[in-house]
């Protein structure tokens, strides 16, 4: 098996795999959505499964996008492949070069306008606030996602328990604040948030959480990105070999 022969191999092998796991994460996306009802049912007879399981239905659309596009990129590969398609060969070729050039530019404005970057998330987290003392309490599915950020953040508000005075939620408790404020603790009111030691607010745990892994990040990124950079390669080397072949 000669080199062409050989990448060809790669390539089709390397789709295939991709093709099918586009093909999984899009039927269950599609199953997440239009079997929402089934979904919830089953949830519902967890033996004290906590209400905001239910959010997961909210990533339905995001796997299917994902889905999607790595159904398409793994068919112009294989196709491309096996059947030595200029055309989709070039397909695969823009498409992995429009995400690549779409990483490298958000990878840019990270790095070159962080300050800025810095004062946009402050600015998403003052409106963050806005929405708690508006619809926590009163919105099923804003209070059931903020509950369940807290709970698996171990955090409470956005910058601390402040943030939930004046909610739906705190008008209609009796001026209590939601427990993953007070873990272990009853009732959760100011008393209790006075005497003990104060839950760090989400904002502080994201950034955090951002700052701690940003080695494991730049390293998942690079690792992507090199394979793109293959991808491309080989594409194109197919692509000039086919050529020359017809030649």
């Amino acid at each position: 098996m000669g080199c062409f022969g050989f990448l060809k191999f790669m390539m089709f092998t390397f789709n295939a795999i991709i093709f099918l796991a586009g093909a999984a994460i899009l039927g269950v996306g599609i199953w997440v959505k239009v079997d929402s009802g089934s979904i919830l049912s089953f949830l519902g007879k967890i033996e004290n499964a906590p209400k905001e399981l239910a959010q997961v239905l909210n990533v339905g659309y995001l796997l299917i996008a994902v889905g999607a596009l790595l159904v398409i990129i793994g068919f112009l590969g294989c196709c491309g492949a096996i059947k030595e398609s200029k055309c989709m060969l070039l397909l695969f070729f823009i498409i992995i070069l429009v995400v690549f050039i779409a990483e490298v530019a958000g990878a840019v404005v990270i790095l070159v306008y962080r300050p800025l970057a810095k004062d946009l998330f402050k600015k998403f987290g003052d409106a963050a606030v806005g929405s708690i003392k508006k619809d926590y309490g009163k919105n099923s599915d804003i209070t059931g996602l903020w509950n369940t950020t807290m709970t698996s953040l171990k955090c409470c508000g956005i910058y601390n328990s402040s943030n939930f005075i004046d909610s739906p939620y705190y008008v209609a408790n009796n001026n209590q604040y939601p427990s993953p404020c007070c873990p272990d603790k009853r009732p959760c009111n100011q008393t209790v948030i006075d005497n003990f030691r104060e839950i760090p607010g989400c904002f502080n745990k994201i950034t955090q959480l951002i700052d701690d892994n940003t080695v494991a990040i730049i390293a998942v990124a690079l690792g992507i990105a090199a394979l793109e950079i293959c991808a491309m390669i080989v594409s194109m080397f197919l692509y000039c070999k086919i050529d020359s072949k017809s030649a």
